[in-house]
């Protein structure tokens, strides 16, 4: 008897050994490795309906908006941000867009909130910055957010976002895809805070920028377990000929 608990506690602590193992080689994980590993456990073959479309808009305006607000003081303002907030507005009136899926049901969003996708690594390494109540922000208070957001990651003071990068590093290759079932759930479907996410990790919209990279347009894929509905990409700004009062004329559009 005596000889059978030994043997569970020499199993257990063998057990417990290597998850701290695990735990420790997981915060010196390569950040390139963990991403493919999430990226392998939550992509597969579609079922769900998307609508995929391009929206072409003048530039100009915009660009004009930025200038102006940062020359008053909007530091750190792109059109990322004005993006974002427009977008949020527009799920304000339109609420029905605002909203997931759970059970078989689509239920609201409590608020409008926007991510941004932010580069933490050089290029290596992105993560997203949620703003909560975007919509009823102006686009300078978002920039403001999402750019406490991206010192926050790229210092390694966001203890959710560690946690959940570690978690991730941890888990056994094959156990990653019931894990990101359960994150789906949990973080995506009642929204409540799992592996170091908050709850709706992605809000309501999901706002890539990719215009540094000079890529003028890109259909994002939309990411399963957070159960966000609407996702923009935003291109790199370029002239276009366009016919104007019957002539072609040069504009700058995105």
């Amino acid at each position: 008897m005596h000889r059978s608990r030994a043997r569970a506690a020499a199993a257990l602590a063998a057990v417990g050994a290597y998850g701290v193992h695990r735990w420790v080689a997981a915060a010196d994980a390569d950040p390139q490795a963990v991403r493919r590993k999430i990226a392998v456990a939550t992509w597969s073959a579609p079922r769900e309906g998307r609508l995929m479309s391009r929206l072409v808009v003048d530039a100009d305006p915009v660009l004009d908006y930025v200038t102006a607000r940062r020359a008053e003081g909007a530091a750190g303002l792109t059109a990322m941000h004005v993006v974002g907030a427009a977008a949020a507005r527009a799920l304000r009136a339109v609420p029905a867009g605002n909203a997931r899926v759970l059970g078989g049901r689509v239920l609201p969003h409590r608020d409008v909130s926007v991510a941004f996708a932010v580069d933490i690594g050089r290029g290596s390494d992105l993560a997203p910055v949620k703003v909560p109540a975007a919509d009823s922000r102006t686009p300078a208070e978002i920039a403001t957010a999402v750019w406490q957001g991206v010192r926050a990651l790229r210092a390694g003071t966001d203890r959710g976002f560690r946690t959940s990068g570690r978690v991730a590093a941890a888990v056994p290759v094959p156990l990653m895809r019931p894990v990101m079932s359960v994150a789906s759930v949990v973080l995506g479907g009642l929204g409540l805070p799992l592996f170091g996410q908050q709850g709706h990790p992605l809000g309501s919209v999901f706002v890539s920028n990719v215009a540094p990279l000079g890529i003028e347009e890109v259909f994002l894929a939309p990411v399963p377990f957070a159960r966000a509905h609407v996702y923009l990409a935003l291109g790199a700004v370029t002239v276009r000929p366009v016919v104007r009062d019957g002539a072609v004329v040069p504009v700058r559009q995105m």
